[in-house]
């Protein structure tokens, strides 16, 4: 279980990443597209031009940490807006990473009883 801080935020990066990019290169992206910094302790999101893969990188205090997650089945959700970072909050991050629609999640009607 990996523990990230409430005040920590997550920046998506807009647009297609290459993923064969490992951290370093990842993060000389966040310096010179997003204008963020990589070491901030701060999430940075990137998606592959087939929109099934992610990368996360993150820098915890002692080291670089880098993830990735690929859906079997369907795409992830990501902003249009090209060459820009967008905020998300950890729920959103959450909801992203299922494959459920960050913008508007949608609570489904349970059923009353059992039966």
């Amino acid at each position: 279980m990996i523990s990230v801080p409430g005040n920590v935020r997550v920046w998506l990066a807009t647009g297609y990443t290459d993923m064969r990019r490992g951290f370093p290169s990842l993060a000389l992206q966040v310096q010179e597209v997003l204008h963020k910094e990589p070491l901030s302790g701060h999430l940075f999101v990137f998606r592959g031009r087939r929109s099934d893969l992610v990368k996360v990188i993150w820098h915890d205090g002692q080291g670089a940490c880098l993830f990735t997650k690929k859906l079997e089945r369907g795409k992830f959700i990501w902003p249009s807006v090209a060459g820009e970072a967008v905020t998300i909050s950890l729920a959103q991050l959450s909801y992203l990473l299922s494959g459920i629609d960050w913008r508007n999640p949608q609570e489904t009607q349970r059923p009353t009883r059992v039966g």
